[in-house]
Parts: C-alpha cells; sequence; structure tokens
C-alpha cells in the first residue's frame, strides 16, 4: 500500500513519461507535490524503488521508468489517467496500512550529552509510516546518556520533525553557532537559550538566543535490539 504522497508522485512521473517521454526534475517533483525540499522527493523516490514501482536508469541523468501502477491509479478504458488535482481539492487521505514504511534521510550521529557536530549523509532509514505524522522527517542517531530518563538511550534513532520553532519544553535538535548540535529539551530565559538534559548527572547548557536555531522536534524513536 502506497502513502497519498508517494501516489501522487508515481503518477506524476507516469504522465509526464507518457507525455514528453522523460522523467521530471526533482526540482519539479518538488514543486508538483508542495514539499518543502528536495529530500523529500529522495525519501518518496527511494519508498517507491524499494517497492519495485520504479527504477533508476544507471548511467542516465533524470532517467526513470516506473515498473508498475496500483490498481487504484491504472488507467481504465475510454478514461484519462489520473492527474494531480490541487490540495484543496483531493480526497481525505487514506489511512496509513501499520506495516507500510517510508525511507528517510538518516544524518549521521547527534549528541545527547555535550554538543558534538551532526555529519550530513547520503545514508537512509527505513521507518514504519505509522510513527511519523505530517511534515518533512529525517533521522539521527543518538550519542550519550543525557538523555535516558526520557526514555532516549545511547544507539537509539531519534526520529525528527523539520521545523524552526518549538514551546518551552519540547525535546528538539539545536544547533549550536551552525556548527554542532544537540538533542535537548528547550526552555526561553529572557535572552538566553536553556538547553536541558534528562540526566541528573549532566547541567543544563546556556547561551544566546542568537547562537541557538532549533532544526526539528522530536517525533519518535526506534531501538534496534541484539
Amino acid at each position: 500500500m502506497l502513502t497519498r504522497k508517494q501516489q501522487e508522485l508515481l503518477t506524476f512521473i507516469d504522465d509526464r513519461l507518457r507525455s514528453d517521454g522523460v522523467s521530471p526534475s526533482f526540482e519539479e517533483m518538488k514543486d508538483a507535490l508542495q514539499l518543502r525540499s528536495k529530500s523529500g522527493v529522495h525519501r518518496l523516490i527511494s519508498a517507491l524503488e524499494e517497492r519495485s514501482f520504479i527504477r533508476r536508469l544507471p548511467n542516465r541523468a533524470r532517467a526513470l521508468e516506473v515498473l508498475k501502477l496500483p490498481d487504484a491509479l491504472k488507467p481504465m478504458a475510454g478514461k484519462p489517467a489520473l492527474k494531480l488535482v490541487p490540495p484543496m481539492a483531493q480526497p481525505r487521505a487514506l489511512p496509513i496500512a501499520a506495516n507500510d514504511s517510508i525511507s528517510i534521510p538518516l544524518h549521521g550521529r547527534i549528541a545527547a550529552g555535550m554538543p558534538l557536530e551532526a555529519m550530513e549523509s547520503d545514508r537512509s532509514l527505513s521507518v514504519p509510516a505509522a510513527l511519523l505524522g505530517p511534515g518533512d522527517h529525517y533521522a539521527l542517531e543518538v550519542s550519550g546518556d543525557s538523555m535516558i530518563d526520557a526514555g532516549i538511550f545511547d544507539g537509539d534513532y531519534a526520529l525528527i520533525r523539520r521545523c524552526e520553532d518549538a514551546r518551552d519544553g519540547d525535546i528538539v535538535v539545536a544547533l549550536i553557532d551552525d556548527a554542532e548540535a544537540t538533542l535537548k529539551y528547550l526552555r526561553r530565559e529572557k535572552s538566553m537559550i536553556r538547553l536541558d538534559p534528562a540526566n541528573a548527572a549532566h547541567e543544563p547548557q546556556r547561551y544566546p538566543a542568537s547562537r541557538v536555531r532549533v532544526q526539528g522536534k522530536l517525533a519518535g524513536l526506534l531501538r534496534r535490539y541484539n
């Protein structure tokens, strides 16, 4: 079962291939689906590829091939293929199956102790779709023990919804001086930002508000058991 966005993207690619013979660019796909960034397109492409609905043609830029369509998207005889419609006119999204999963970017490790550089990478993580709400998401591997009293342990995968603001008490990815990131409770103290741990063995961190940028809020956790 595909999510609504996956169905929309598959339809858009199929329609473009039928009409032009060339797959759309990532920028065109981002605009057509009204996504905030091309990373969302990469996530959807990866999910469709994993389910064998499309494939990337090697050694060719912008080369995608539609291998199959779900029954709900197959054009009926005498009827035009399904087209994307404006968001306000779209039907209510169907519930996501509990066993459905999507791929989200995995951006290295993040400190749940002292700030640690968050490394960008081209890796991805397969996540049950039911764990994610609306919005664009990415994952970070947790390093450290400062959030253990919040149930966040070293080696967990933090699922983060991208945003640039948060309320006091939210667990956020805080980027400090545009260089280092940490996972902490956010508190505001006048012109200062206090980043609180969830472990009595660690001290809160305080920074001028100008030095801290919110990069997202905690949406869920994944944990592997060996």
